[in-house]
């Protein structure tokens, strides 16, 4: 990561407080997965300081600070595209608008870092004045005048740009180690598929000894289905949403854990012997697709097309116009267009239409068996691959500048060597408090805490940490957001 300045300066001084770390417990220094003594990964390496509860047997909670602030405020101008970065032909049409309006600009040279499967990007970016963090006040004022020279711009807050800083971070970490914890681990939708739930919510409903926000889910959908994972979800051995081919996953299975990619298939095969595929599960459909929706929905089927109702040993109880709830017990295809005529052909009442389901591991190339102890919960992306930092970005859907350079809070979850499980929230968007971290920066953080496999969950105002039945993270909006999903580590 670089940030190279080629008009006038946006650097620095940097201050930094280092505190000595408090010796680990003896119960800590016996464990298989243990915090590690070395220097914190980001920023200037600090030490940091932390504070351990032992939440449980096998079940240690971190709270960790490291570093301190010493980044300020600028103001970014934001190119015809709506995003703050562009070619340099753009950004110097920026510059010269900026000098007509008074005042004084940098052309700013941003190299977005190379993951595993994208290259480094070199984008540029235009800025106006430099501010420490206690004169913002003029950074807003400065804004003003721009907007009132009708230019597009942002006041930004220099930790977030994923480029240099000293910190500070807020961490809370979990660490889960294997040889002595005696639960076993879940995946929650809370009440429904497509409703939104807290963290907190789900945990409480299933007794559990810590919560963690899952995957990401879908805000491109109507309102009302917005808890949708976006992704595999696989809940007590029940597929209630499909993966997205080959992107990143936890299977959790009792006390064990694993990060892997998936795919999922599903087909549906009538009693004359015709099958058909099932597009998705559990979402909105789009024109001639086949849909599978579980009593576990929460919402009615889509209206325009032709739903056939299906009891747990795959009968047909009867056709029906679409656009009604799924009663419990039973699952319904529902299909528009091409697969609306399909189900008419052969889905007829009385007769059988069996559903064949499979979620196969790509790393191993087998079918995992979809007993009541297995769940899964899709991840955003992955960042350590068998120790080393191989970040997923382009594959599993979030190889933007914004995502890949840019600080964000973060939900990170890890396997040890021994199967240890790694757990941890980086509090972000909260100047002076706590920066986030980029995803080369959180690819660090996990190998440094022992992680051998790491992925990144959904972040942003989501990340949410519930242990014991607290919120013990601060979520950046400011209270805990209604998520997707979310990971749940039960005492049974």
């Amino acid at each position: 990561m670089s940030r190279r300045t080629l008009a006038c300066g946006l650097a620095m001084a940097a201050a930094l407080t280092l505190t000595t770390l408090p010796a680990a417990s003896v119960a800590a220094e016996q464990a298989s997965v243990r915090f590690p003594s070395a220097k914190f990964p980001l920023g200037t390496r600090p030490v940091p300081t932390k504070t351990m509860t032992a939440v449980t047997q096998g079940i240690d909670l971190y709270d960790v600070k490291a570093g301190t602030s010493t980044d300020g405020y600028t103001v970014t101008v934001l190119m015809p595209s709506g995003r703050d970065y562009g070619t340099r032909p753009t950004a110097e049409a920026k510059v010269a608008e900026v000098e007509a309006a008074g005042e004084t600009p940098s052309l700013q040279e941003v190299v977005r870092p190379g993951v595993a499967d994208a290259p480094s990007q070199t984008v540029y970016m235009v800025r106006v004045g430099l501010w420490s963090f206690k004169d913002k006040a003029k950074a807003d004022e400065t804004a003003k005048k721009l907007k009132d020279a009708d230019l597009k711009v942002k006041v930004d807050y220099l930790g977030d740009d994923g480029l240099k800083t000293t910190g500070p971070w807020n961490v809370k970490v979990v660490m889960i180690d294997a040889a002595t914890f005696r639960g076993s681990y879940a995946a929650s939708l809370g009440t429904s598929v497509a409703k939104r739930e807290t963290v907190s919510s789900m945990a409480k409903a299933a007794g559990a000894v810590v919560g963690l926000n899952g995957g990401f889910f879908n805000i491109h959908t109507a309102k009302n289905l917005r808890g949708e994972p976006v992704g595999a979800s696989v809940v007590a051995g029940k597929l209630l949403s499909e993966a997205v081919p080959g992107r990143s996953a936890v299977v959790l299975q009792g006390r064990t854990a694993k990060i892997t990619e998936l795919r999922t298939t599903v087909t549906a095969v009538s009693q004359d012997g015709q099958k058909t595929e099932v597009n998705g599960v559990n979402r909105a459909a789009t024109t001639d697709e086949l849909v599978l929706y579980t009593e576990e929905y929460g919402a009615k089927t889509p209206t325009g097309g032709t739903d056939a109702v299906i009891d747990a040993n795959g009968k047909v109880l009867g056709l029906r116009a679409s656009g009604a709830a799924v009663a419990k017990g039973t699952r319904v295809l529902h299909g528009n267009g091409l697969s609306g005529d399909w189900l008419n052909e052969h889905a007829w009442q009385e007769w059988t239409v069996k559903i064949d389901t499979k979620v196969v591991d790509l790393r191993t190339d087998k079918a995992l068996k979809l007993t009541p102890d297995l769940n899964v919960i899709a991840g955003g992306v992955g960042l350590v691959r068998n120790g080393k930092v191989q970040i997923t970005a382009k594959r599993d859907g979030h190889d933007s500048m914004n995502m890949i350079l840019r600080r964000h809070p973060r939900t990170l979850l890890g396997v040890t060597r021994n199967g240890s499980l790694i757990l941890a929230t980086i509090d972000g968007r909260q100047p002076g408090v706590t920066v986030g971290a980029n995803f080369v920066e959180a690819a660090q953080f996990m190998r440094w805490l022992g992680a051998r496999q790491a992925i990144n969950l959904d972040g942003g105002g989501s990340t949410t940490m519930v242990v014991g039945g607290k919120l013990v993270n601060r979520p950046s909006d400011g209270a805990e957001r209604g998520v997707g999903d979310a990971l749940l580590v039960l005492p049974k």
